[in-house]
């Protein structure tokens, strides 16, 4: 039997159907917005998993090239790993949903969201978050409570929701909220620019429209909603708990208060295992339970800590920014380089100048597109003294690198005002929290020190919270001990104008509009803080590129002679490539750009494509170099890349029987033009060049 459930928005319905589609799922569901349809299905296994301490959520999402009428490119022509975008909107859907499990459910559950119909709407990632909702809150897996999510743009001041392909690119905010009909759970997106107070009323107007998509979802479930599965809560074990606590308390107290990381995971690691060698029994092994008890005194330690001295664990006080330095142009062969140092976080920012050659091609259900700026984030294990296998980027990594480069493609320039493709690659050396942040500001100075004329210098700061009952206490810079501990990780980056990018995250049901206006304000404080920091290493980008980067010379040419310049089979651009060694690109409009190490490569380029692109002239003469002798003339070049026919009758006023005997190849010779055919074909006379030059003698 197919349910049914429909709510209008901007005039095209929004439904959410079950009952017709991957029935043996724990719970399915088809949303449809205007053209765009997609299919989330949710299963989860009828057993919980044993031995971890973690809730085993697993979300994918999907898109099918067929849903945009598309065959995939390359060799298989079947679609495989997962995209860029595709894993970025899997981590989108699942921040807001993770929270709302209960406690104790511990059964592997995997989400599936497939886009089977890709409209312009631009709304598959956003259907993919109330869709996954929807299906998760029919099915029997327990989930406290339906997420809505909605995209807010802004469009000449005007707030636009969930805009289109064509209205997000006139938006100066590309905004994501995700919630529950109480709180907002998610935040996510990137703005040129925007004050605090625009953020919030943004947030507002989303929340507005989650509580409807809501609603929407309990009247699906209403209609076809299953029992929920009940789940057993984990057993308090107060006698081991007390054991634990006797043992231990005092130590970890002291431990908890050590300001350096890897000394005070050493301490508390040490406290544990002493514990577990004295309680542990041989009959039975406790020592996960024994663990468990142990973090949960941790955690309480230092919360209480926050929320009664307002003291943290590093000693700082709730809105202190920990050390700051920074350098710059530390690597001598990179065009740009900074390392840049918060307490015990460390990246280090190169930036790579290149060509259009070097932009990156992306196929995506939208169409053809192409980068010209990148940043990749790496996080090696060594950063947080592990040893693991090095394996492609993981989400998170794919996560941050996104969020670091929508927080500075805010204040780049035009490709009009620095014709270069620009890469950036954020090595983590050593982590202790808010290391996509430090890659904001590392890479701001990378870029300064590489030159690039950015508009304004960003920087990037994570808040943290800390909430029991009605106590709250938002931290700036958190450390990762309170990422693990705390209830929120909120991360905002932007100039000293206002905001350029934003992500936040949840382990709670939500935070109030209250909680998230602190947040904001401390954070612009911490921004306008670290800014300061930067400036003392770097005020501006640096006048000059370095001597190692490629210097691109910008032309332009008239339109119809694009294929005079590339020749047939591109056999012309790639003679000039081989003649100078520079790089040349042309694009449809007729700008070409000359990317070369040395201006005197570059500007023999640019002669030799003048001279492609000029005109002959009759009646003119020129300097010309002779290129080939025959039988019946020479051939003469009078313009970069241009040749012309002296006839053997043309060469002298007396007669000449072999070509050879008066020319021979590489010679200069004066000729002037005396005809130019309808073909464009171009006759040469030396007599006549040679008689002119005797007159005005």
């Amino acid at each position: 039997m197919d349910y049914n459930a429909v709510m209008e928005s901007r005039k095209k319905e929004l439904s959410l159907k079950t009952g017709r589609m991957a029935r043996q799922a724990d719970g399915s569901v088809v949303a449809q917005y205007g053209d765009t349809i997609v299919l989330a299905t949710a299963v989860a296994a009828k057993t919980p998993k044993q031995g971890i301490d973690f809730f085993p959520l697993t979300i994918d999402y999907r898109e099918k090239a067929y849903s945009a009428g598309k065959i995939p490119g390359g060799f298989f022509k079947r679609e495989g790993q997962p995209t860029g975008k595709e894993v970025l909107t899997s981590r989108l859907i699942d921040r807001p949903i993770r929270p709302l499990f209960p406690e104790g459910f511990n059964c592997e559950t995997q989400g599936i969201v497939n886009v089977l119909s890709f409209g312009d709407e631009n709304i598959a990632d956003i259907l993919g978050i109330i869709c996954m909702s929807a299906a998760l809150h029919i099915s029997d897996i327990p989930f406290d409570s339906p997420v809505g999510a909605v995209r807010i743009g802004r469009v000449l001041g005007s707030f636009v929701i969930n805009p289109d392909l064509r209205e997000l690119e006139e938006c100066d905010i590309n905004l994501v909220v995700a919630g529950t009909e109480e709180a907002v759970v998610m935040v996510e997106g990137s703005a040129r620019e925007m004050s605090e107070a625009d953020l919030l009323v943004a947030i507002d107007l989303a929340h507005q429209e989650i509580k409807k998509l809501c609603y929407l979802q309990n009247e699906l479930r209403d209609k076809a909603g299953k029992t929920k599965r009940s789940v057993e809560k984990p057993v308090f074990n107060e006698a081991l708990s007390n054991s634990v606590k006797e043992m231990s308390l005092e130590e970890i107290k002291k431990a908890i208060i050590i300001p350096d990381k890897m000394r005070r995971q050493d301490a508390l690691d040490e406290i544990l295992s002493s514990v577990v060698k004295k309680m542990n029994k041989e009959d039975k092994d406790i020592s996960r339970e024994i663990a468990s008890v142990f973090h949960d005194i941790e955690k309480k330690l230092v919360r209480n800590m926050v929320l009664n001295e307002n003291i943290r664990a590093d000693g700082r006080s709730l809105d202190r920014i920990r050390d700051i330095n920074s350098e710059v142009g530390i690597l001598p062969r990179a065009h740009g380089s900074a390392l840049f140092v918060r307490g015990e976080t460390q990246c280090l920012a190169v930036v790579t100048l290149g060509t259009s050659v070097d932009e990156q091609r992306i196929d995506a259900l939208e169409g053809e597109t192409s980068k010209s700026f990148m940043l990749h984030y790496n996080f090696p294990p060594f950063s947080v003294g592990e040893v693991k296998f090095l394996r492609s980027p993981g989400r998170r990594e794919i996560g941050h690198g996104i969020l670091a480069e929508r927080s500075l493609q805010a204040v780049m320039p035009t490709k009009e005002e620095f014709p270069y493709t620009v890469r950036i690659v954020s090595d983590v050396l050593e982590s202790n929290g808010s290391s996509s942040m430090a890659t904001v500001c590392g890479s701001t100075l990378a870029l300064m020190d590489a030159g690039v004329p950015i508009k304004a210098p960003v920087a990037g700061i994570a808040m943290g919270l800390i909430k029991e009952g009605d106590r709250v206490a938002v931290l700036t810079d958190i450390l990762g001990l309170e990422d693990h501990l705390g209830d929120m990780d909120f991360k905002v980056t932007g100039t000293a104008a206002g905001i350029c990018a934003f992500q936040m995250d949840t382990k709670i049901g939500g935070i109030s509009s209250d909680i998230m206006q602190r947040a904001l304000e401390q954070a612009r404080q911490g921004r306008l803080f670290i800014l300061d920091k930067m400036n003392e290493t770097l005020t501006g980008p640096r006048s000059e590129l370095s001597l190692h980067a490629p210097r691109i010379y910008t032309m332009h040419i008239d339109r119809e002679k694009i294929r005079d310049v590339i020749g047939t089979g591109g056999k012309v651009i790639r003679g000039i490539t081989e003649q100078t060694g520079a790089k040349i690109d042309i694009d449809d409009n007729g700008v070409i750009h000359i990317a070369s190490s040395d201006g005197v490569s570059a500007q023999k380029a640019i002669d030799i494509i003048k001279g492609i692109t000029a005109n002959a002239e009759v009646n003119k003469i020129y300097k010309g170099i002779v290129k080939k002798i025959m039988d019946f003339g020479a051939f003469v070049e009078i313009l970069p890349g241009k040749d012309g026919l002296l006839h053997i009758s043309q060469i002298s006023d007396e007669r000449v029987v072999n070509v050879s005997d008066v020319l021979k190849e590489g010679d200069e010779v004066q000729v002037k033009v005396i005809e130019i055919d309808r073909m464009g074909k171009i006759r040469l006379s030396r007599k006549e060049a040679l008689s002119e030059t005797r007159s005005e003698a």
